[in-house]
């Protein structure tokens, strides 16, 4: 109760403050909020919301953001004095809960940086996946811990949007004045990890810090390796190498000295899992974990990953350390090799290729992959998806200034650009087929390894990427994708179909912002 009132929340209620993994556990099982599956993971349902609701994510609009925050789609105004009804609402139903979690932890793996948190959940398994995504302080830090922020999530508190200025029931509303995140209405987790990663992309940035969605690994010469890619590009699955160290599979930090885990867990998606593929993340499904959203096989506490009857975002948080060849503390050198990966649907793009500092910060701001077409009649043509700085919901400020600090980094360090293409080669999807994991991953080897830098290369003749030619365990003739496709003529106008989409998709961003990256 002594850490609740350093809040001002002057609670009747019952304050668990600070409590380990195995008892959020057992207090989850006794209020019947979650099960245990056969391997000693927690199973719970997060209800109506199984995913982000960028809709209805808010920022105060106030002198300290007014001017700054780049206002669009995903970075909705809200005035000040709804975040404050909302504030004191939700405490005031705080009071009246029996039971409610606090936590204290840090965001930033590199102490020079890291931001002092307080979270308070409705509920325990709420308080679990912070534990599991945040950094633990020590005892002796906890003794006089006054915490940078604080994360207010109750699930149970729904918003009137006449009274709270809010679009529907659920919200994310973050004020960085008051440096406090509300979080009503939804139980979804990572609401919570993503209100935090928008928390850092304002502040690093003004600290001359590049914030990252991106995973991070590092080989056994200590050389560092980006990769960045939207969901379905194989982020996760490809920074999962045996042979090199995990740092973190989602948030980074750039600075001059190196790069940093903005977290101190993993958030990944299971749907479809398997132990052949993804060894590591089904491994870590055990006692500590938190799985979210899934269902059981029929008549056993053995999860069903191929079924999505709840959601197809399936999802596990559990410690970095439950990954075997993980670095703790995740902090490490200088990026050398850094890796765009697209899922091109349109089947156009090298399935490797190098790019200048100029390309790289085209690609960077537009942020592409392709989505497979859905099964509704007659819809046949790859959806194209693009997201800003490969995180576009999450980026409070303008994605010009996230492209300029990459730029002087990737100058300053001489670091290595690659684009990887995970999708389809020969045709579009439906005619084409999906490269294969072992070429790409064989692709990525040589490209960590300098085998790719005294191969000839050649220039795309619409995209200008440079292709190498050759490259070792992988046949030459998927190199270059037009090579690949039947129809000539068909390849060189899909790539073209392609190339306009991205001109027409940067001029959304074509202004002061982009001058200083270009």
């Amino acid at each position: 109760m002594e850490k609740l009132e350093l809040q001002n929340l002057s609670l009747k209620s019952r304050g668990h403050y600070q409590l380990n993994v195995e008892e959020l556990v057992q207090q989850t099982l006794l209020r019947k909020e979650g099960v245990l599956n056969d391997t000693g993971a927690l199973v719970i349902n997060t209800g109506e919301f199984t995913g982000r609701s960028p809709a209805d994510k808010f920022i105060v609009k106030d002198e300290l953001t007014a001017e700054i925050v780049d206002w669009n789609k995903f970075n909705h105004p809200i005035d000040e004095a709804y975040f404050l009804i909302l504030k004191d609402e939700m405490i005031t139903y705080l009071v009246q809960q029996s039971d409610i979690w606090i936590r204290d932890a840090y965001a930033c793996a590199d102490p020079a940086v890291r931001l002092k948190l307080r979270v308070i959940n409705e509920n325990p398994w709420g308080n679990h996946f912070a534990a599991n995504m945040f950094i633990d302080p020590t005892e002796t830090e906890l003794k006089n811990f006054e915490p940078d922020w604080l994360i207010i999530q109750a699930p149970g508190f729904k918003a009137n949007p006449v009274c709270h200025g809010t679009r529907q029931g659920n919200f994310t509303v973050v004020s960085f004045t008051h440096k406090t995140i509300l979080i009503g209405g939804s139980g979804y987790t990572g609401e919570i990890k993503k209100g935090i990663f928008t928390v850092l992309n304002f502040i690093l940035p003004q600290q001359n810090i590049l914030s990252m969605h991106c995973s991070a690994n590092e080989g056994e010469k200590r050389d560092t390796a980006l990769f960045f890619g939207l969901s379905g590009t194989g982020k996760t699955t490809l920074s999962s190498d045996p042979e090199r160290k995990l740092i973190g599979d989602d948030e980074h930090g750039w600075d001059d000295k190196g790069i940093f885990n903005c977290e101190g867990g993993c958030y990944a998606k299971v749907i479809n899992l398997s132990a052949e593929y993804e060894p590591d993340i089904f491994r870590a499904i055990r006692e500590g974990a938190l799985v979210e959203n899934t269902v059981f096989v029929k008549g056993t506490n053995k999860i069903d990953f191929q079924c999505k009857v709840i959601t197809e975002n399936t999802r596990v948080s559990y410690p970095l350390d439950y990954i075997k060849n993980s670095k703790i503390p995740s902090v490490a050198v200088t990026p050398k090799n850094l890796f765009f990966l697209t899922c091109d649907a349109y089947g156009v793009f090298p399935p490797i290729s190098k790019l200048t500092y100029e390309q790289a910060m085209y690609y960077f701001i537009n942020g592409y992959t392709a989505k497979v077409a859905g099964t509704e009649e007659g819809v046949t043509e790859p959806q194209v998806t693009f997201s800003a700085c490969f995180g576009a919901p999450f980026l409070p400020l303008h994605p010009g200034i996230y492209a300029r600090l990459l730029k002087e980094k990737l100058e300053n360090h001489q670091t290595n650009v690659w684009m990887v293409n995970t999708g389809w080669t020969g045709g579009a999807y439906g005619t084409g087929k999906r490269i294969s994991i072992a070429y790409t991953r064989s692709m990525i080897s040589a490209a960590l390894t300098e085998q790719l830098n005294d191969v000839e290369y050649q220039s795309h003749p619409v995209f200008g990427l440079l292709m190498p030619k050759t490259c070792p365990d992988v046949p030459s003739e998927i190199l270059d994708p037009s090579k690949t496709w039947a129809d000539k003529k068909a390849y060189n106008t899909s790539a073209l179909v392609l190339a306009e989409k991205f001109k027409q998709n940067f001029k959304l961003y074509q202004n002061k912002h982009l001058e200083y990256a270009f």
